[in-house]
């Protein structure tokens, strides 16, 4: 039972963790595109984008990231078994990735905040999109289990990656042909 139970949580957490990883690269995307406004207008967005960015963080996305760990600490605690399937090692491989993107991304609001980031917006956009190929990796490890099946998940993930950048090199264009500063 403790082990359904921990999986509650850990599904609940990764969630929520995730929300604040997917959401917080927007958050940086708006604050250095507001470096292209007055000086009176990026102070106060400046402020406000430092406020948001500390809330989401601090409140939701990292203290999810360690109930997240912990709850998956748990299960290997008493499933240990899991730790012998060569797909969790693969899947542990990716969280470990996911963590590494969480503490980049930290250093990234400190330097936002700080006013000596060097990421333009493109490439904010971008970073965003890893987190996403990280998870559908992790989920399709989870689900498929085989060493095929996860093989050509990857291999779609990649695919994936490419039409993402894709995407954000076309909404790019789209935005300069409409008059906007982009970088």
């Amino acid at each position: 039972m403790l082990y359904l139970y921990a999986k509650s949580i850990h599904i609940i957490f990764v969630v929520c963790w995730m929300a604040g990883l997917f959401y917080m690269p927007r958050l940086f995307v708006y604050h250095t595109e507001a470096k292209q406004k007055s000086d009176l207008e990026y102070q106060v967005l400046h402020k406000q984008f430092i406020t948001m960015e500390n809330r989401l963080w601090w409140v939701i996305t990292t203290p999810s990231m360690y109930l997240v760990v912990l709850s998956a600490l748990v299960m290997l605690y008493v499933s240990p078994g899991l730790l012998s399937m060569g797909w969790m090692h693969v899947k542990l491989s990716f969280v470990v990735l996911l963590i590494i993107y969480h503490f980049i991304s930290q250093k990234i609001m400190y330097k936002l905040r700080d006013g000596v980031s060097t990421w333009t917006s493109t490439q904010l956009r971008l970073w965003n999109e890893v987190s996403t190929i990280i998870l559908f990796a992790i989920v399709f490890l989870v689900v498929l289990k085989s060493a095929l099946g996860w093989v050509v998940a990857v291999a779609g993930l990649v695919g994936l990656a490419v039409l993402l950048m894709i995407l954000v090199k076309l909404y790019k264009r789209y935005r300069k042909s409409k008059g906007e500063q982009v970088d």
